[in-house]
């Protein structure tokens, strides 16, 4: 026989030879205490409501919700993190459901610490689009400009509230300057030293975000250019991680995850606290929407996305496949 370089003595589908064999030399591994639930909890509502642009994805009642914890429990899942949806007329300019004690999402998060205590990581949205009738993370100025140090007073209030509501976790995702700064003062200033901030160090202006809009019945009119990240940028968003770090972030964030897997290695390879990515609503429903057509398989195509988001850096992986995956992996062992 010829031989090529190393050939025929090198051969490294030797190790590709059996499942067994290619698990055991696997050098990344999907564990359900990788994953995080993202969960919508919807006001005013006596049945769950199927989002139709997210198969198999709804805006839950109070009682689905506490269901959707239990079995993210028994899944191996280790986090919940929740989004409110109130009554369109509770509304306001300057999203003030989202700082009522009583609001859907307190009420929501007060739901899951009840039901399952500290075996979920209960994580919370802090941020005021879901409240605001113009659908912006931020109170607006006069002539219709996000104002960043206005809204960084807001969500002092809101980082309070939902950590009285039992978050273990807060997740400032506005993307204003100094969010994660005052966060952490408002929550050390109100005896909640304990409460974690998971930043939204990375957030992209996407357009991977559409399916979540109806999720939590956004109100957004125009864009959100001029405060999430440039999709062309990758040292605005390390600069962005440093701040944050800086600022008292225990755990930071990339999102969205699958197209943006070079800066998810990058701020893995940067920092020594934990990363998550978020893979969000149209990384999702691109894939649900492939397998429905029969284009993909369904479910080899979801553990794909996840490893190599997971191979990528992430320790936490936000998913709404979180308790599916969480039972497969479960199964396998």
């Amino acid at each position: 026989m010829t031989v090529y370089g190393n050939f025929p003595g090198s051969r490294p589908r030797r190790l590709r030879t059996t499942p067994v064999m290619r698990r055991m030399v696997a050098e990344t591994r999907l564990d359900p205490a990788n994953l995080i639930l993202p969960a919508f909890v919807r006001e005013g509502i006596d049945a769950p409501v199927a989002i139709s642009a997210m198969p198999g994805v709804q805006q839950h009642t109070l009682d689905t919700l506490r269901k959707a914890a239990v079995d993210a429990v028994a899944a191996g899942v280790s986090g919940i993190m929740l989004f409110g949806v109130p009554l369109d007329e509770k509304k306001d300019a300057r999203g003030t459901a989202g700082t009522d004690p009583d609001g859907i999402l307190q009420v929501g998060l007060r739901a899951v610490r009840e039901e399952v205590g500290d075996d979920l990581v209960v994580m919370s949205d802090l941020c005021l689009d879901e409240y605001t009738d113009h659908g912006h993370c931020g109170v607006l100025t006069g002539d219709g400009r996000v104002d960043n140090d206005a809204t960084l007073e807001r969500y002092a209030e809101m980082a309070q509230v939902q950590a009285d509501a039992g978050a273990h976790v807060v997740g400032p995702s506005g993307m204003m300057d100094g969010q994660v700064g005052v966060i952490r003062d408002a929550l050390d200033q109100t005896g909640h030293e304990d409460v974690s901030i998971l930043a939204y160090a990375v957030k992209y202006s996407s357009a991977f975000y559409g399916p979540f809009r109806e999720a939590v019945g956004s109100s957004l009119t125009g864009d959100r250019k001029t405060y999430q990240q440039d999709p062309a940028n990758v040292r605005e968003s390390l600069r962005e991680l440093a701040l944050d770090l800086k600022e008292g972030a225990d755990m930071v964030m990339v999102k969205p995850a699958g197209p943006y897997l070079d800066v998810l290695a990058e701020v893995a390879d940067a920092v020594d606290v934990p990363v998550a990515a978020y893979q969000i609503s149209g990384e999702y429903a691109m894939i649900e929407a492939a397998a429905e057509k029969g284009w993909i398989d369904r479910d080899a195509a979801i553990m794909e996305s996840l490893l190599g988001i997971r191979r990528a850096g992430a320790q936490m992986i936000l998913t709404y496949w979180a308790t599916e995956v969480g039972r497969r992996l479960t199964a396998r062992r």
